[in-house]
């Protein structure tokens, strides 16, 4: 494309060439006027991150790390509690009621933090999550009864229901579309480190009376830094657009992003107020509730659900977080006399991996890393189902009796195969759902995490109330193999129905879905952006329409 010509590529495909005839496309590019009009404009997108995108990112971040030291001192404090509630050991029911009470908050308030979040603001909503955190905590501080700590483990899951919708979005609406995956995988990060802190923590504290009250007690103290913090940090330029603060909002974009003069500023703003003016309704309500037709009728919107949801369904049916949740009580099981010690290996696993796929999952591309990713959860798994089957072990009134004494070459099975199960899920199935946001248009975008989310802590709260009751019943083998044929079945799924978005602009990956998923389209599209970002990563963004 020449400079000159104020135009950007428009990837065409018509019938195909293939033998096979299963390829139904062929590459063709010819020009086509481009929302963004220049293409400054989409080298505009593309500068680099600054220094507010990254402070602004590593504080919202800190909803990710409250919820990761939720799931990590659960962990902990099950097997620590002893007889400090209720005078007398927890059971297995009672077990999986404690853990499910957050899962049960988080779903019913990610239901409306989408629709919160358009009426008030992302800033305030997040900054109310904060303030559930703490509640939550000092009601499980002080609980001396099971029932009281679900109270307050259920009135926590409010605040980690909240911060896990809004935190990802908010910082997709800030971040330039180039590097938008890896600074949403900061919050995952921050979502794995905190469960490394609290397992950690949890470690120390074993042997320490009411050490777990003491753990609790530890996860008031980032709510109240964000809460502080966010007094200070700004509101997304979309929400203040929404509200027509338009210089606010002007602002906001000039400072996150570099060298952008008024013009530029000017027609993101008219960008992103024709995205809002899509749909109908005087008021918000009007219009989430139109936005939730929108969402259904549209094709490329329903296709973006499907996508979005799906991937946060393969996220926890998978088994991941049960993992997470009982780690410590499944290591128990097997025979570790310090099984939270052992679970810190398993969270350092995640953290690590989780790393890792902040620095490739833009140049492997999300499509692929999720492919590499899930067929490495299903080796895993079965790894583990197997060993499982050669330990010698029986539940006894909810208990779990290993013949075997100490440590035997099967439990070092079953531990290496968890690790490696948690290293395949933190690459891929870990990060690439929390970056939803930029499966929908602006019109729906709220709905459409809103959903997304919604699964995610529905299946939370399925394998959190259910994971012991089927090791029990089902025997571990059952329960890792039921897991490893779920992981089957999410392959095919994003096998087929998930394109490579990577680089897109979050106004583009609509025209991706139009028609379609578009599998091979997009591909080809990922490697001719790739190739083109290579020789000048400032000059050009593609737009793909399928014609059939």
């Amino acid at each position: 494309m020449s400079k000159e010509s104020g135009k950007v590529l428009q990837v065409n495909y018509s019938d195909s060439e293939t033998s096979n005839g299963e390829d139904q496309y062929v590459h063709k590019i010819k020009p086509v006027e481009d929302e963004d009009d220049t293409s400054m404009m989409m080298s505009f997108d593309n500068h680099k991150p600054t220094i507010t995108i990254i402070i602004l990112t590593v504080m919202a971040s800190f909803s990710g790390f409250m919820f990761g030291f939720d799931t990590g001192y659960i962990s902990s404090a099950l097997v620590s509690i002893g007889t400090d509630l209720d005078n007398k050991v927890l059971t297995y029911g009672e077990k999986e009621l404690i853990t499910s009470a957050t899962s049960l908050g988080a779903l019913l308030s990610a239901i409306s933090a989408g629709l919160l979040a358009d009426i008030i603001g992302r800033k305030p909503v997040i900054m109310g999550s904060n303030l559930l955190f703490v509640v939550g905590s000092v009601i499980q501080c002080a609980a001396n009864t099971v029932w009281t700590m679900i109270g307050g483990r259920f009135v926590m899951g409010f605040g980690v229901g909240i911060g896990s919708l809004i935190a990802p979005l908010y910082i997709g609406e800030m971040a330039p579309s180039r590097f938008r995956g890896r600074l949403v995988i900061i919050n995952v990060i921050a979502i794995t480190g905190g469960q490394l802190v609290a397992y950690a923590i949890g470690a120390g504290l074993t042997h320490v009376h009411n050490g777990w009250r003491i753990l609790v007690g530890l996860s008031i103290i980032p709510p109240v830094i964000q809460l502080f913090v966010f007094f200070f940090l700004p509101e997304t330029p979309r929400f203040l657009i929404m509200t027509n603060k338009l210089e606010k909002a002007a602002k906001v974009i000039g400072k996150t992003h570099n060298e952008s003069d008024e013009e530029l500023i000017q027609t993101k703003i008219l960008e992103i107020q024709s995205a809002n003016a899509i749909i109908p309704g005087s008021n918000p309500f009007q219009k989430t509730w139109n936005a939730i037709k929108e969402i259904h009728r549209v094709p490329s919107n329903f296709r973006a659900l499907v996508i979005g949801c799906g991937l946060q369904g393969i996220q926890q049916f998978t088994g991941f977080n049960s993992l997470m949740y009982f780690s410590a009580t499944v290591f128990e099981t097997i025979g570790f006399k310090n099984s939270t010690a052992v679970s810190l290996i398993v969270a350092g696993t995640n953290f690590i991996f989780t790393s890792i796929a902040f620095f490739v999952i833009d140049r492997v591309g999300r499509r692929r890393i999720l492919l590499i990713g899930v067929t490495g959860m299903i080796v895993s798994l079965v790894m583990c189902a197997v060993a499982f089957h050669f330990l010698d072990i029986h539940f006894s009134g909810h208990n779990a009796i290993v013949e075997t004494n100490g440590i035997s070459g099967t439990g070092v099975a079953i531990i290496v195969g968890m690790i490696l199960y948690v290293a395949s899920y933190a690459l891929g199935i870990g990060n690439v759902p929390w970056q939803q946001s930029e499966l929908f248009p602006q019109s729906v975008r709220g709905v459409g995490s809103a959903y997304c989310t919604a699964v995610n802590w529905s299946g939370s709260l399925v394998i959190a109330s259910t994971f012991l009751t089927m090791l029990e019943n089902i025997t571990p083998t059952g329960t890792f193999s039921f897991f490893a044929g779920l992981s089957f079945v999410s392959l095919i799924f994003v096998f087929f129905c998930y394109p490579e978005l990577s680089g897109l602009k979050l106004e583009e990956t609509q025209e991706i879905l139009t028609g379609g998923f578009n599998i091979k389209a997009s591909l080809k599209l990922a490697k001719q952006r790739r190739n083109k970002q290579l020789e000048d990563p400032d000059k050009i963004v593609h737009k793909v329409v399928d014609q059939v």
